[in-house]
């Protein structure tokens, strides 16, 4: 996030939003805004207040309050409109050919908003722009300037379109389609809370830039991460294609061999993270149940990988492979899930994990990621899973951190299994994640569908958790609605005569954008439960 803070102080908070990232999510199925990651990410902006909103497609200027006297004074400033703000925008159609004044009184309309007699009233300066070399756009374009003398949702959109000239991109309001929605919140001009003195925060346009590869590089430190998602199927404008960045190889993934704009655009992302070589990986069950070396990633230019190497992650390591069949190594759209488990914070009024000394089991745990976290952070885990190839890349992802896997345990079995056991012998932890397979099959379990059976095992790992515990779920089922999703998690906890006192729902990281065309897949939520 450090690329995209403008200014931080004991009072504020200013970022150059990216386009594409809401302001704030009001529902689990819309994914995470910029307000609810920054509380998430940083204990030191767990108190932020949100003062004023972009559009999820706007980029540009925002300020976030740090302390009371922040939030009050910039909430009475907006209201009495001493704030001034200036918008850049692109259109294709006739821009004026000088500075106009609209007024107009705006109300919504299904999902958008239009002028109405009923509406509140709002006002809007237009000023055309001549060419300037500081700020790239697409040919045949106009800039305008936007002053917005009032702060109604969608008012610039609004009245650019009712006046003949829509913006770039705004399909909402008879835009011409485009990669991206051509607006851009360039400057924010206020009084300081703290010195009284004016001040003025500026983000720069470039409409050229790529606004999905600003977002990531909004999330993703570069110091610390060098494994994250690059392209995300339809949400990055690439149906059914995955692109992930692995240290110094690429991933790609689809049904099909690459296309040719596939293919340019991989030598396009390969030159740009400095790729040693670029692999493929066909998305298809029939693959994923071959043998390993016909369902293992192949490669498609550059050189070979090794063996196995390490990435990068919040300044852990894993082991990655394309050599071991279907799986690579580790699970990306679980990034910041395993950084909350090694830093211990969660979120805003989520109290902090335990560290030195607490027990943690890792279900399903896969080449023990969150257990490499948790033991980063001090606990002493227990990673239990069906594979043992994959327990025994576990332990060396312990040795790669210099974390000695003696001091914890790898147990092969089947999970549900292992539970009973552990109920038996009445252990507890402190911390439990339950990471399951969207469907699996065991000689004793039989078949596992997350739909179906996720309530179960929570009731049966709740018997382990203690008093005052905390319990991560997750569930990796697109067509499943987050909100059943939750529902299923808190009737279980509920049947076994637990209270949630704690709960914070996280769905996959801003790198794994969510649209309309590409909902969420991975639902997780923490719960503190007594």
């Amino acid at each position: 996030m450090s690329g995209c803070v403008v200014h931080e102080d004991e009072h504020l908070l200013v970022v150059n939003k990216p386009a594409g990232w809401n302001t704030h999510a009001p529902a689990p199925d819309a994914g995470e805004g910029i307000y609810d990651w920054l509380r998430s990410r940083e204990e030191r902006w767990a108190d932020l207040s949100i003062l004023h909103r972009l559009d999820k497609d706007t980029s540009g200027i925002l300020v976030f309050g740090k302390s009371t006297l922040a939030n009050q004074s910039l909430t009475a400033q907006f209201a009495t409109r001493q704030i001034r703000k200036s918008y850049l925008l692109l259109t294709d159609r006739q821009p004026p050919s000088a500075a106009i004044v609209i007024r107009s009184r705006l109300r919504r309309v299904r999902d958008a908003r239009a002028s109405h007699a009923d509406g509140v009233e709002a006002e809007t300066c237009f000023e055309p722009l001549s060419l300037s070399s500081e700020i790239s756009k697409p040919a045949r374009s106009h800039l305008l300037r936007a002053l917005p003398r009032t702060g109604r949702t969608h008012q610039i959109r609004v009245h650019a379109s009712e006046n003949g000239f829509p913006i770039l991109g705004d399909t909402l309001y008879g835009g011409t389609p485009a990669p991206r929605l051509y607006l851009h919140a360039e400057e924010l001009q206020f009084m300081h809370p703290g010195t009284q003195k004016a001040v003025c925060y500026r983000a720069s346009a470039d409409f050229l830039s790529d606004s999905r590869g600003e977002l990531r590089r909004a999330v993703v430190d570069p110091a610390a991460t060098d494994a994250f998602r690059l392209v995300h199927g339809a949400s990055d404008g690439w149906p059914g294609w995955y692109v992930d960045r692995l240290g110094s190889w690429l991933l790609s993934q689809s049904s099909f061999a690459p296309s040719r704009d596939q293919e340019t655009e991989l030598a396009r992302l390969s030159a740009e993270f400095g790729a040693r070589g670029v692999y493929h990986k066909i998305l298809s069950r029939q693959v994923r149940q071959a043998c390993g070396s016909q369902s293992s990633p192949q490669l498609a230019f550059g050189e070979c990988a090794p063996a196995r190497w390490p990435v990068l992650e919040n300044n852990l390591r894993y082991h990655m492979s394309f050599q071991e069949g279907y799986s690579v190594g580790l699970f990306l759209d679980q990034r910041d899930n395993r950084r909350r488990m090694a830093t211990g914070w969660v979120g805003h009024n989520f109290p902090c994990l335990p560290g030195m000394g607490a027990r943690l089991l890792n279900c399903f745990a896969y080449t023990c990621g969150f257990s490499v976290a948790g033991a980063a952070a001090g606990m002493r885990a227990t990673s239990l899973d069906l594979s043992k190839k994959y327990l025994d890349w576990g332990r060396a992802n312990f040795e790669l951190n210099h974390i000695d896997p003696a001091s914890h345990d790898f147990i092969y079995g089947d999970v549900p299994d292992w539970l009973g056991r552990f109920k038996k012998k009445n252990r507890q932890f402190e911390v439990i994640v339950l990471d399951p397979p969207t469907f699996s099959q065991s000689r004793k379990s039989g078949a596992f569908r997350v739909e179906k059976d996720l309530g179960n095992l929570v009731g049966e790992a709740l018997h382990l958790l203690s008093r005052r515990g905390f319990l991560l779920v997750c569930a990796n089922a697109a067509d499943w609605a987050p909100s059943a999703f939750l529902d299923l998690v808190q009737a279980a906890v509920a049947r076994r005569g637990r209270k949630i006192l704690h709960q914070y729902y996280f769905p996959q990281p801003p790198d794994f954008p969510i649209s309309r065309h590409e909902p969420s897949h991975l639902k997780t939520v923490w719960l503190q439960v007594d």
